[in-house]
């Protein structure tokens, strides 16, 4: 394809997130530098330089987050905020389905465990939870299903994630199998599921905004938590204050805030959220588009590997004569990063990074890397992760499905260099 000629997918030159009709030429303009590599720019996206938004988003205790949605409240937060190795408080996403408690009062607050395959059923005040187990401490990476959302065409419906939907600070509870041992749990346990204290949107009583849970070999690791603090604190209302539930690795929808009841389960569990579409992609790869029934969707588990540039932010200038140093983040679901690599030709070829083991099972993993450049212009730094399986993040977008839900493609940002 001539590189003048090159269509980015859209019948107008008004910018969007998913691309525009221009040649390199016309973009080298736009972009105030030519395009360097231009020609192995895949074909349906726009430079990264147009595919951010700095809106800001005040929440209290937050700072920096980026509102998707109101009704209920859900935050992003920009890659560049998420540089720390251990995620602040003030720059941990926000994800709600419904409406939060208010003003919930840790002192009187209490947590049940019950349920067909439990062997009794016992209420723990949060003083004695503390009190009658061991406390630990897990960094632990926290993943909206959903993250990424908002590059799967055709559209998929939701909350419309960029990439901050993730973070990983370090959490302080109990292990969760703990407190089940000591309620008793049968043979036949299968599942457990959460119920929280947060209301539907329809404010309708005992209507629950949403109850997932985890299989019982989840809910026996030694880093599943039900947790009272994040970095040493308080939870953050928002996060799920005075008492939640942490999965690492797995979708943070399944780690229920504002504890108030555990269920263990002979099935899988059936509450909000658990059903139909929701939390779930296609057992097998379907086309785009396609309408597939409830049946045929598999629910979630492992979240797949993936990586984020957090230094430098995304439309940075950088001098030529200078080595960029680069560093971000890189995790999986239930295995460990191996390596992680980077590109500034569109994927043509790739630079092994320096990777940290992490700190324990389920947390993130740091990179970094100095790069060169050839020449002056606009470029686009690309980041892949490996797994320990050998499983990699795809250049551009993983199988669709309905709900647009684990888009684990490479991450990207765009550099002027000048």
């Amino acid at each position: 394809m001539e590189a003048d000629k090159a269509v980015f997918g859209r019948t107008s030159d008004t910018l969007t997130r998913r691309g525009f009709l221009s040649g390199l030429k016309g973009l080298s303009i736009l972009l105030g530098a030519e395009v360097v590599y231009g020609r192995f720019m895949p074909a349906g996206l726009i430079p990264a330089a147009f595919a951010q938004s700095d809106s800001p988003f005040t929440i209290e205790g937050k700072e920096g987050l980026v509102v998707l949605n109101d009704r209920p409240v859900n935050a992003e937060t920009p890659a560049h905020l998420l540089d720390d190795a251990v995620t602040p408080a003030k720059h941990f996403f926000v994800r709600n389905n419904g409406i939060v408690p208010q003003n919930p009062n840790a002192n009187s607050w209490s947590l049940t465990i019950e349920g067909e395959s439990a062997k009794q059923s016992r209420t723990f005040t949060l003083d004695e939870l503390k009190a009658e187990f061991t406390h630990y401490t897990y960094q632990l990476t926290l993943e909206c299903g959903g993250n990424g959302r908002a590059e799967f065409s055709p559209a998929a419906t939701g909350n419309q994630w960029t990439t901050g939907a993730v973070g990983c600070p370090r959490w302080t509870g109990v292990r969760l199998k703990d407190v089940l041992q000591a309620v008793g749990v049968k043979e036949d346990a299968v599942y457990i599921g959460y119920y929280g204290d947060d209301q539907h949107l329809s404010r309708t009583p005992g209507k629950a905004a949403i109850s997932r849970g985890v299989p019982i070999h989840k809910a026996m690791e030694d880093e599943s938590l039900i947790a009272w603090e994040m970095n040493g604190e308080p939870l953050p209302l928002m996060n799920g204050y005075p008492l939640r539930l942490v999965f690492g690795g797995w979708p943070a929808s399944t780690s229920g805030k504002w504890l108030k009841k555990i269920v263990v389960r002979n099935k899988v569990h059936d509450g909000a959220k658990m059903l139909g579409k929701a939390y779930r992609v296609p057992c097998k790869p379907v086309a785009p588009g396609t309408s597939v029934a409830d049946e045929d969707m598999c629910i979630i588990e492992a979240m797949p590997v993936k990586s984020l540039i957090t230094f430098p932010q995304s439309g940075s200038t950088h001098n030529v004569s200078e080595p960029l140093k680069l560093r971000g983040h890189a995790w999986c679901g239930e295995s460990a990063v191996d390596n992680v690599y980077v590109s500034i030709d569109f994927g043509q070829t790739w630079q092994a990074t320096t990777l940290t083991a992490p700190v324990n099972k389920h947390a993130w993993q740091h990179f970094d890397a100095k790069l060169r450049f050839p020449q002056q212009g606009y470029y686009e730094v690309w980041a892949k992760a490996v797994d320990k399986q050998g499983k990699s993040q795809p250049m551009v977008l993983p199988g669709w499905n309905p709900k647009g839900y684990l888009n684990n493609a490479c991450h990207r940002i765009a550099l002027k260099v000048v």
